[in-house]
């Protein structure tokens, strides 16, 4: 029974990294192929910060909890599937516009689509696995994000020299299309909390709960308040970094975009892997002592970050700016297997897609919505009196978010010390 319970864990892990692959590889592809979609629809570095950031994440929050609801109240699988065909009919269509109006409307919809993957995974994940399991599982799951970065960057490099940035889009969104039901056939839905303490009589006998009342919850807890103030500064040093550190090192440092296909997304792919499956390991050890690893570990990590990632955008040629880049990719990554992990012990087995769908709203507004636009919007400022150093400067700015985000993670450790030397659950066991 036990090696049954695990064969079906790995498949639904394996399954369901693949399919969040295509999640990222979908963002990950426009970033890639900024300066060809540039030349022939002439976008301003705003216009494409909105692209990448907001046009996205703007619907990816609307969507996220509805969805998210959907999961906690019915079949999880089902809407991971269903979302993975939205998200991949408007990547296809991505491949077809020519204007920024069309571009912006096919981001909403990918943004919309993808709402609905990541947290009802999570919920899964977290009900296919123990606990002490639970962070080196999302971990391995949230490579999805440094292998999605690594395949769009080295498939979007590939596809501007042989089959144009269009034939790009249309080839992920048919992939996308084949694997949504492949996911509905081989992922069982798992029972909620099977491998939780035996659940109280209020909690066995508790209705779903609400999404007001599961947000209320999640925004009255300190931790949580926190921990989503703490993620969404990662979360816009890091999105800020990777949506424009490619385009930098062709425009800056003279990087060709062969070497982008080749360099960076190799090194993209294997720094930020092993920043999702080294923080999430890390994790898995540090809280068997105490509850305060789930912060000290991406705290130390953007502690390293800050000062690594100013060094590499003061230094000259691409090699050596590359070079350094490697350890701050992978620590950017360290924060997200650490905050869905501590989510799920904070927030009420019967909410947990809700749960990590607010937690992703922080990453995605905060980060992905306006990390981007920000350094889109100081480098169109900067660059009329000093040129493309203006995204220098940009990608510099992030390094204050960045700072603050240590002091945050930190206090976040004291006050989980001070609650329990242990990694049990402190929050409450139902949201009604």
């Amino acid at each position: 029974m036990q090696d049954e319970a695990r064969q079906r864990g790995t498949i639904t892990l394996i399954a369901l990294t693949l399919v969040g692959t295509l999640n990222f590889v979908d963002r990950q592809i426009l970033s890639v192929l900024v300066e060809p979609i540039k030349q022939e629809l002439h976008f301003s570095d705003t216009e494409f910060g909105l692209l990448t950031g907001l046009a996205f994440s703007l619907f990816y929050a609307l969507f996220g909890l509805p969805a998210a609801v959907i999961a906690d109240r019915g079949k999880r699988v089902r809407v991971i599937a269903i979302a993975c065909a939205i998200w991949s009919a408007f990547t296809a269509f991505t491949g077809s516009v020519h204007s920024f109006a069309a571009m912006a409307f096919a981001r909403f919809g990918v943004g919309m689509g993808e709402a609905g993957g990541t947290a009802p995974s999570i919920s899964v994940l977290s009900d296919s696995f123990r606990r002490e399991q639970r962070p080196l599982v999302i971990g391995l799951f949230t490579l999805n994000g440094p292998v999605g970065v690594f395949v769009g960057a080295a498939f979007g490099g590939w596809a501007a020299t042989h089959i144009g940035w269009r034939g790009a889009f249309y080839t992920l969104g048919i992939v996308g299309l084949i694997a949504a039901p492949l996911l509905w056939l081989l992922v069982r839905e798992p029972r909620r909390g099977q491998f939780d303490e035996a659940p109280s009589p209020a909690a066995a006998e508790a209705k779903p709960a609400t999404m007001m009342g599961t947000i209320a919850f999640f925004f009255t807890d300190p931790n949580l308040r926190l921990l989503a103030i703490g993620s969404g500064l990662s979360a816009f040093l890091s999105y800020g970094m990777l949506n424009w550190i490619p385009a930098y090192l062709m425009r800056v440092q003279q990087m060709p975009l062969t070497a982008v296909a080749s360099w960076f997304a190799v090194a993209a792919g294997v720094t930020m892997g092993a920043g999702m499956v080294g923080g999430g390991a890390l994790v898995n050890a540090a809280v068997r002592r105490s509850a305060r690893g789930y912060a000290t570990v991406p705290g130390y990590a953007t502690l390293v970050l800050v000062p690594i990632f100013g060094l590499s955008l003061i230094v000259d040629g691409w090699p050596l700016a590359l070079a350094l880049m490697l350890v701050p990719m992978a620590c950017c990554t360290v924060f997200t297997p650490a905050s869905l992990a501590l989510a799920q012990e904070l927030g009420p087995r019967n909410a947990r897609a809700t749960v990590a769908a607010t937690l992703l709203l922080m990453f995605n507004i905060a980060g992905l919505g306006l990390g981007p636009l920000f350094v889109g919007i100081v480098s169109d400022m900067l660059t009329p009196t000093m040129g493309i150093e203006g995204l220098r400067t940009g990608l510099l700015l992030l390094l204050v978010p960045g700072t603050a985000a240590i002091f945050v993670y930190l206090r976040l450790a004291n006050r989980l010390a001070a609650q329990s030397g242990t990694p049990k659950p402190i929050g409450p066991e139902v949201v009604a």
